[in-house]
């Protein structure tokens, strides 16, 4: 597997690529999370760009960043354990197993992703927070934590199954493909160029991820925004948006044009943010 320059630099120092990895969950989320804010009413409801963007103008200014707080901790913590914990691996990985590196780094990023799930908590509450349904329920992010707390600890982890088959293949395929593609880029020669040679790989990789994973990420909004009741399969829920949406698997995708979009822009910082203070440290 050919590498990025992130994915050696500093190979013996790991602790710097949880940092990096940190910072730009960061920096990502503070940009993005209005335009998240709009895709989640659509994966929820099945509605159109335009009536979820009326609802947030609805509920007003005030509740703009209403729930942030669970994203801001998961995605930063997420993050720092993708980067570090894939770099940790697949040292370990590459000094103990005798098997081909592509498999090597494909098994550290799987690893890495099934890891990553025990934050299913923090994904868990902003679901609640971003529900327009629970705003009369729960004022901050303390509250919802402490209302899950009455169902039990499997109610935090509720939605587990579609994270744990989003995360594994996912970081498969991005760190599997983020260093070829960069290679197909025209030659950086400046820190800007690399930059934007970064920002194109991870908001392309961003985009062609959160299009294959998206109908997953549509069952686990799903389940995420029930309190209590049943525990509900992934083929159940499934099924059940099925014919919700008329049997009709473009609608299984509404929101995805929006979610590409925000990909683009969400991966592309992650990854030149992530490169950029790579380099710096």
């Amino acid at each position: 597997m050919v590498t990025s320059p992130g994915d050696s630099a500093g190979r013996d120092s790991s602790g710097k690529h949880y940092l990096c990895g940190l910072c730009a969950a960061f920096t990502n989320i503070m940009v993005t999370f209005p335009i998240q804010k709009v895709l989640f009413r659509q994966q929820l409801f099945g509605l159109r760009t335009a009536e979820a963007v009326r609802q947030l103008r609805r509920d007003g200014l005030r509740t703009l960043y209403r729930g942030i707080l669970p994203p801001l901790m998961q995605k930063t913590a997420t993050m720092a354990l993708m980067f570090g914990l894939y770099e940790d691996f697949s040292a370990l990985l590459l000094s103990h197993a005798r098997a081909p590196e592509l498999l090597t780094r494909s098994a550290a990023a799987a690893l890495t992703g099934t890891t990553e799930a025990v934050l299913t908590p923090f994904e868990r509450v902003q679901t609640l927070l971003q529900d327009h349904r629970h705003h009369d329920k729960f004022t901050n992010t303390y509250q919802a934590f402490k209302v899950l707390k009455a169902y039990g600890m499997r109610e935090y982890y509720r939605g587990l199954v579609p994270i744990l088959l989003r995360n594994g293949p996912s970081n498969v395929l991005f760190f599997g493909l983020r260093g070829p593609i960069k290679q197909l880029l025209p030659e950086a020669t400046s820190y800007s160029s690399h930059m934007v040679n970064d920002f194109i790989c991870g908001g392309l990789l961003g985009a062609v991820l959160g299009l294959l994973f998206f109908p997953v990420n549509v069952i686990k909004t799903r389940m995420q925004a029930q309190i209590g009741g049943e525990f509900q399969s992934f083929s159940k829920v499934l099924v059940k948006i099925w014919l919700e949406r008329d049997r009709k698997v473009i609608h299984l995708f509404r929101g995805a044009h929006l979610n590409c979009h925000r990909s683009v822009l969400s991966w592309g910082i992650i990854n030149a943010t992530y490169e950029f203070l790579l380099k710096l440290l």
